[in-house]
């Protein structure tokens, strides 16, 4: 594989697209390699990077089937669960606190459970 082209930022040329604008156009990658690259350059790092794929190439999105649905229902609920009292805090779980946040910060009066 050659290097990539790279265009700039909201200069890349008509059929090209992010994975996001794919989704929003009801389309996924399918499979294909990154076609090119868009980069927006920074003053203080590296310049931000978005890959594109070939609209022509993208395949439609798969329906989402009933065991689709369920798993996916399954795996938001088990982020609900706090791993230290076992409750459904309400929430999906903070990946920094890792706990719910009655058991993350239990000395804090302010907040009634």
């Amino acid at each position: 594989m050659g290097a990539l082209p790279v265009f700039r930022w909201h200069l890349a040329p008509e059929g090209y697209a992010t994975r996001r604008q794919l989704r929003a156009r009801g389309l996924r990658p399918g499979g294909q390699d990154v076609a090119a690259q868009l980069e927006r350059p920074r003053r203080r790092r590296g310049p931000l990077v978005a890959y594109l794929y070939r609209i022509d190439l993208a395949k439609p999105v798969r329906p989402m089937t009933p065991a689709r649905r369920a798993a996916l229902a399954k795996a938001n609920a088990a982020r609900r669960i706090c791993p230290v009292c076992r409750r459904d805090a309400g929430y999906v779980i903070p990946a920094l606190l890792g706990t719910c946040t009655a058991c993350a910060y239990p000395n804090d009066a302010s907040r009634s459970t």
